[in-house]
């Protein structure tokens, strides 16, 4: 027999969202923050040449930059003022988070708790804006290299594009904070999220523009769909997929009375790290491939850094084992930072449970650990193949648009955090009824 918890999620219904006043007022000021940060990715930089910077991509466009382009939501190709998105916080944010297991002093602040937590997210405001900084002029150096994209180059277009790039970088990074603690789902997520199905229209219509004048056969065309469509299907599978590690607990005495020994699960997600790995590897190859390609383009590189970009080309093997190696470590640092074997067998023993066969303390850590390092391979592989294969195909089909596995793993990812916390908001809503309802009767009596 089901459980009143269980009863009470399965008559969980969206049409109750009209009901949920707070969670419609959360809902309403996500989507109006995403509606200012698409706004801004039409604002274009001060002192750029608008019809010179759409031939300037032109030119560039296809593979890799329309992956970057993807990313920022449009922000590239129209050169904008938060052109940088919110990829420098990303870069701060791994940079803090290896200096946490570095650094003792870090690592004690992390355990301070909330007041710790707080300390560590200003230091990577800080990292974010000197990351900025140093991105930003690269950036304006890089743009004065491409002829007629700006109107007046100098030191004052260098410094209004690092100001303006500063303030736009940080303004995503505020926005995305007040999306968490005032809309609906992970702010910084849901901005990433924005930009990717904003893009994905185009990129739609731009297929079936090539089909309908003869450029994609409709085979081809037909297996770019299905194949999405098994992606998505894949993605959905896994980043459900749990290892339920049995918790038996003991029968125990408090005072006169007597608690039968109970039996729980300890779930294990296949894929811990989330999306969160794709995105990091994604952060430290974009930047400087796209800095290389706008130097090459402009005629001024060296000859090494036309090879290296060559090399570096969406679907070439050294792209693709780079991104695959960064993919595969960024799984196993975040799943070590997430999850904590010693930490979690030692609130087991002091609640009274243990696994069946396995002593408590260090062979549970280590059992845990044993657990979690299997899965964590299995992830990995999960995720290097969803966000490589259709890297490889695109490029081997010379498709000349950018419907990428990454893509897809952030959208649907996404999608399935912001239901659930959905779904937890009206299931909270329906336990505040239940209690109400019950006092009223209480009342009355």
């Amino acid at each position: 027999m089901a459980s009143a918890a269980e009863q009470l999620a399965a008559n969980l219904s969206f049409a109750n969202i009209g009901k949920a006043e707070e969670l419609k007022k959360r809902i309403w000021f996500a989507l109006g923050a995403l509606v200012v940060y698409r706004l801004c990715t039409y604002i274009p930089l001060p002192g750029i040449d608008g019809q010179a910077v759409a031939a300037m991509f032109a030119s560039l466009e296809g593979g890799f930059m329309d992956m970057v382009n993807t990313f920022s939501g449009g922000a590239l190709s129209r050169m904008s003022i938060i052109t940088l998105g919110i990829m420098p916080y990303i870069s701060a944010s791994i940079i803090m988070q290896l200096m946490t297991t570095m650094n003792s002093k870090l690592a004690q602040l992390k355990k301070e708790g909330e007041q710790g937590r707080k300390k560590i997210n200003q230091y990577t405001r800080y990292g974010t804006v000197l990351l900025t900084i140093v991105q930003g002029y690269a950036l304006s150096v890089t743009l004065e290299g491409q002829p007629g994209v700006v109107v007046e180059p100098g030191f004052f277009f260098r410094f209004t594009t690092v100001v303006t790039m500063v303030g736009g970088t940080m303004f995503l990074v505020w926005l995305g904070e007040q999306i968490t603690q005032r809309g609906i789902g992970n702010g910084i997520s849901l901005i990433i999220f924005a930009g990717i199905v904003a893009e994905l229209p185009g990129t739609l219509a731009q297929a079936f523009e090539l089909n309908r004048a003869g450029s994609m056969s409709l085979a081809v065309l037909l297996a770019i769909l299905i194949g999405a469509a098994a992606l998505i299907w894949m993605i959905v599978l896994f980043e459900r997929a749990q290892r339920r590690v049995v918790v038996q607990y003991p029968k125990r005495q408090q005072g006169n009375r007597v608690y039968q020994g109970d039996k729980s699960h300890l779930p294990l997600k296949l894929n811990v790290a989330g999306v969160i790995p794709p995105i990091f590897a994604s952060t430290v190859l974009m930047l400087p491939i796209m800095i290389a390609n706008f130097s090459v383009s402009s005629g001024s590189a060296p000859e090494w850094l036309t090879t290296v970009t060559s090399l570096l080309g969406n679907g070439q093997p050294l792209y693709i084992a780079l991104y695959v190696v960064m993919i595969v470590f960024f799984c196993f640092f975040y799943t070590a930072i997430q999850f904590n074997p010693e930490d979690t067998a030692d609130n087991l023993k002091k609640q009274g449970g243990f696994v069946p066969g396995i002593r408590p303390g260090a062979r549970t850590a280590e059992y845990l650990d044993y657990l979690l390092t299997r899965l964590t391979v299995i992830g990995s592989a999960y995720l290097s193949f969803v966000c490589v294969i259709p890297e490889v195909l695109i490029s081997q089909a010379s498709v000349p648009f950018y419907l990428g596995g990454t893509s897809l793993l952030i959208v649907v990812n996404v999608t399935m955090d912001t239901v659930s916390q959905i779904h937890s908001h009206l299931m909270a809503q329906q336990y505040e009824g239940l209690l109400k309802k019950a006092k009223l009767k209480g009342g009355r009596r």
